[in-house]
């Protein structure tokens, strides 16, 4: 069962993804948020499994909320639903720490399939969010251009973590291979995919097949 929160500061919105969702065998919605602050609060209370979070809300923006609870939950996630597709906010939200990235004009069952990919400890992202994405980092590219950029320093942790995304396993078989909790192969995978440039792991994975190529 996947315990969910949601957090939208539309009212219609809320009640419309509750009953959608509520009608799932494997997920329960267990609280609902107007702002972020408010998600903030549910989540320390409740320990849901993930939270579907809005962007643009009063108090507490998606942003700041998923940045605290990303740094103070142990075990929840962040998956963004929202209104906007625009590089910054994309960039944003992953830099806070979510682990995927969803707009509202998605299909139900694509919405339903991202939750599910999302507590699966995959990273779901919209096409048309990908595509701004991809746009932006290119950009960041071209305005560097020119500049000698060094391979990614990463920790010897964070490549064993790497190397056993890109050979299939999910982050609880990481977790016992390593010796290690769930959350801290979350943490350094969040690290390293900051540090390559990555948004999900089948990016990650082919990251590392591309340096394994050329070493």
């Amino acid at each position: 069962m996947i315990r969910l929160v949601i957090a939208d500061d539309h009212a219609v919105v809320r009640r419309g993804l509750t009953g959608m969702l509520g009608e799932l065998d494997d997920v329960e919605v267990v609280g609902v948020a107007a702002d972020g602050a408010e998600a903030v609060e549910l989540v320390l209370a409740l320990a849901p499994d993930l939270v579907l979070m809005d962007l643009q809300m009063p108090v507490m923006d998606g942003v700041t909320a998923t940045r605290t609870i990303t740094a103070e939950a142990t075990d929840t996630d962040v998956l963004i639903l929202t209104s906007f597709s625009d590089g910054p906010r994309l960039l944003a939200a992953v830099d806070a720490g979510a682990v995927g990235y969803l707009l509202k004009d998605a299909e139900p069952e694509d919405l339903v399939a991202g939750i599910r990919a999302a507590a699966r400890g995959e990273s779901p992202l919209d096409p048309k969010a990908a595509r701004h994405l991809l746009t932006s980092r290119a950009t960041g590219r071209r305005a560097d251009e020119g500049a000698t950029t060094p391979r990614p320093v990463l920790s010897s942790r964070e490549r064993e973590v790497l190397d056993l995304v890109a050979a299939g396993l999910a982050n609880k078989q990481i977790a016992r291979r390593l010796g290690i909790t769930e959350r801290t192969v979350k943490g350094h995978l969040t690290s390293a995919f900051q540090r390559i440039g990555v948004v999900d792991r089948t990016q990650a994975a082919l990251w590392v097949e591309r340096q394994r190529t050329a070493d």
